[in-house]
């Protein structure tokens, strides 16, 4: 058991809330990472893996969320924070888990530390890896985005410790809120005083088993409806810049190929009159992707990666656009016919 567990206080005073669907053996791992916490909750959305039984043979208590309404990771996190703090209305601090992620030995007790020494903090969390970034060029890049830089954050995943009080005060996460819930809570946050902080230590090991591109079309238009919803129930918000973050994927999404498919037929079409000059306009538009590929994979390199991972990320980067394209459209389509979006789900086979 953890030093931070030991004693009457830190075990009466921690709780960890865990979610999932369908992980199979990887929220095996991820319950036996959390087994020195004596209060446990899992919640379960719509498993058919025997994933419950699972987790109730691990002596966890276990949730089942009934549909309607539709499943998110907002909602699975409220109704583990509504059974825990029912069960256990004392405590002050309790560690969100993805089911597919598994926390490392020394995490918990950093993070209580952490939080206990800073009365202002509202969240901690740490350095999430991927498990396999070895098979995928998607793992490795995920692997990547997980490393944000040590010290104050906008923003945390679904891993992280938080204190019990901030969240109240916030009234949980927006349980509408299908993608982008944890910055969307965190803005909330943050703008009550809160603040949250990326610490120096080990927190998790995430598998998100990420090896085709239908996965990562998937993932990609999942953050695309975010963004929409998101820049939609903040339009004022500048960290992150919901807003323009939607713009950007109209432009670069829609727009501009849209453009330079057009500028490529009449250009077509003119050089059968013999007229150059729409030549020079369409080169122009189809230059605008390469120079920005240059600079994202400059930045990139400029950040640490190898020259071979910074190509491969700028050019997903700019790609990426066309998926979330696709997932904004959707959002908007169920949004103006009334219907409240299903789950996109993406997630690979359980290793």
């Amino acid at each position: 058991m953890n030093q931070a567990l030991e004693g009457p206080s830190p075990g009466n005073r921690l709780g960890v809330v865990v979610i999932g669907r369908n992980e199979g053996m990887r929220l095996a791992r991820c319950l036996a990472s959390v087994r020195s916490v004596p209060v446990r909750v899992y919640v379960d959305s719509g498993s058919t893996d025997g994933s419950v039984e699972l987790a109730r043979g691990e002596g966890v208590i276990v949730v089942e969320l009934p549909i309607p309404p539709h499943f998110t990771a907002a909602r699975a996190r409220n109704a583990g924070l509504t059974q825990l703090l029912a069960m256990k209305p004392e405590i002050e601090f309790v560690q969100m888990v993805d089911g597919d992620s598994e926390l490392q030995p020394d995490w918990i007790e950093a993070a209580l530390a952490a939080l206990r020494a800073d009365p202002d903090l509202a969240v901690v969390f740490g350095r999430l890896r991927e498990r396999h970034p070895e098979r995928s060029i998607f793992n490795k890049l995920c692997d990547e985005e997980w490393n944000v830089p040590i010290g104050e954050a906008s923003g945390c995943g679904g891993n992280a410790m938080f204190r019990v009080s901030a969240l109240r005060e916030v009234k949980f996460y927006n349980p509408a809120v299908m993608a982008g819930e944890e910055f969307e809570l965190a803005l909330r946050l943050r703008r009550c005083g809160w603040r949250l902080r990326r610490i120096d230590a080990e927190m998790a090991l995430h598998d998100a088993a990420m090896t085709r591109l239908s996965q990562w079309w998937g993932r990609s238009r999942r953050s695309g409806h975010g963004y929409a919803q998101l820049a939609l129930l903040h339009p004022d918000a500048t960290d992150p810049d919901w807003p323009r973050a939607v713009l950007s994927i109209v432009l670069w999404g829609g727009v501009i190929p849209a453009t330079s498919i057009g500028a490529l037929t009449i250009t077509a079409a003119a050089a059968v009159g013999g007229s150059p000059h729409w030549w020079v306009a369409t080169a122009i538009i189809f230059l605008l992707w390469p120079v920005r590929m240059a600079q994202l994979t400059l930045r990139q390199w400029q950040r640490g990666l190898s020259a071979k991972l910074a190509c491969a990320s700028a050019g997903l980067l700019m790609l990426v656009k066309v998926p979330q394209l696709v997932g904004l459209i959707g959002y908007h389509r169920d949004r103006l016919a009334g219907r409240t979006s299903r789950l996109i789900e993406y997630k690979g086979t359980q290793t």
